[in-house]
This record gives C-alpha cells, sequence and structure tokens, in this order.
C-alpha cells in the first residue's frame, strides 16, 4: 500500500515543527567534513517542504540555526551562512511555484547583513503566498525569544499601556516572535537526540513529540510520513480525560 494512502488528511498537524539534527554526524560517518554534512541537509530542506506543502500542512518551521549554534568554529558558522544565502537564492522559484510563503523568526539582527538582505528579498516576494507558511528559526532562542517578550510587555506596562491584570496567555503570544503563528502541534527531532534544545518552549505547551534516529541528511519522504501517522495514532486530550474527547 502506497504510504500516503495510510495519512487521513483530515488529521495533519497545523503547525509542524522540526529540529533537524545529525548533518555534523552524518558527515563524521562518511569521513567527511562537517560542512559537506549541511550542504547535504539542504536537500532534506526542499524535499521536506515540498512533501508538507503537497500534504497539506499549512505551518511547517524549521530549526535552522540557534542562538548557541554562533558558538561554534567560525568557518563553520561563515559556511552556514553562505549555505543560508544561496538556498535562499536557489529555492525562490521552488517557494513560488509551491505557493509557500516565507517567514522568519530570531533574533534577526545578528544575521549577517547579506543574509538579512536575502531573507527580506525572499519574504517581501513570497507574502502573498497561500498554501503553506514556512518559517526559518535563525539566530532563534526561545528563553531569549520570552525574555524579550518580558520586556516589552513591562515596558507597555510602565507606560501605561496596558494593565498588569490583562496580561494573560493572548498578550503573551502577541509579544512572541510567533505572533502570527498558531500553537504547535508537532515537534520531530531527527538524528536520536532526546532534547528541545532551546526551541519553541512556550509554543509547544501542548505539541506531541516524534523522535526518530535517522541523521537529517538522510531524512526522506517516508520518515516524514511515519511520525504524521504517529502523531495520528495519538489521544491528544489537552487536560482533559479521554472519555471527555471522546
Amino acid at each position: 500500500m502506497n504510504t500516503i494512502t495510510t495519512i487521513d488528511t483530515n488529521k495533519l498537524p497545523n503547525h509542524l515543527a522540526i529540529i533537524m539534527d545529525g548533518n555534523g554526524r552524518w558527515a563524521k560517518q562518511k569521513g567527511l567534513l562537517r560542512t559537506l554534512g549541511h550542504e547535504s541537509g539542504t536537500k532534506s530542506v526542499k524535499e521536506t517542504v515540498e512533501n508538507c506543502a503537497k500534504l497539506g500542512i499549512k505551518n511547517l518551521t524549521l530549526y535552522a540555526f540557534s542562538t548557541e549554534n554562533w558558538n561554534r568554529p567560525k568557518f563553520e558558522v561563515d559556511t552556514l551562512m553562505k549555505l543560508l544565502i544561496s538556498s535562499l537564492k536557489k529555492e525562490m522559484k521552488t517557494l513560488q511555484e509551491n505557493n509557500i510563503k516565507l517567514n522568519a523568526i530570531g533574533n534577526l539582527t545578528n544575521l549577517p547583513e547579506k543574509v538579512q538582505k536575502e531573507l527580506r528579498e525572499v519574504i517581501q516576494k513570497t507574502a502573498s503566498n497561500t498554501r503553506m507558511t514556512l518559517t526559518l528559526a535563525l539566530s532563534y532562542g526561545a528563553r531569549e525569544e520570552l525574555i524579550q517578550a518580558v520586556k516589552k510587555i513591562s515596558d507597555k506596562v510602565k507606560n501605561n499601556i496596558i494593565s498588569i491584570d490583562t496580561i494573560d496567555e493572548s498578550i503573551i503570544n502577541e509579544h512572541l516572535y510567533t505572533h502570527n503563528l498558531p500553537d504547535v502541534d508537532l515537534v520531530i527531532r531527527t538524528s536520536g537526540e532526546h532534547r528541545i534544545s532551546n526551541f519553541l518552549l512556550w509554543q509547544i505547551a501542548y505539541a506531541e513529540f516524534y523522535f526518530t534516529e535517522v541523521l537529517w541528511p538522510d531524512f526522506s519522504k517516508e520518515d516524514l510520513y511515519n511520525a504524521i501517522k504517529n502523531y495520528q495514532s495519538r489521544e491528544r486530550r489537552f487536560g482533559k480525560t479521554s472519555e471527555q474527547i471522546s
């Protein structure tokens, strides 16, 4: 049976987030430089984005570069930034052909100006696309995101723009990088690690998690479908009992 026929397209995650892990280990296993692992990982990004769009997933967020990744060797960071620029240029056509809107979250001002420029251009040119929103988490850290949100809200309270008594989940959501995105339904992490790694800590409060041993450059269409099938087999209760859900 074709794998896709086993997926209920009425029960897709509205927001899928992926921690793309294992590029370096993939390269090391093959006796290659870590940077070649990152290059191979871009192929998995392209295939995953296209497959999610074809399935009908409306929101896909990829953890592309964390705030902690700045601490990696300069050569590796520089290579990642060059890869990002070349990928954005190369995939513009794919985004347009698949009606995909590009979004970016994180402390984007820390990115090199060339990266910021390319990002702005692709975001602007795809702004009216409606099939799927692809969000790249770049120079992103959830703790930093929450700190910035607290500062913004505190400043508004200080200046009597909002009352402290009105602060609730919706107010906090409005001040996060992801204010225009729904909560995450499913998180996939590749490479066998079982960590969140400072990724969307607020937004994944009720997300389902799927961990796979597959290294990111080897992540295939079948691996994506397996994760979604696993998600669809679970009972999402959001604090309620099974009886209440049924």
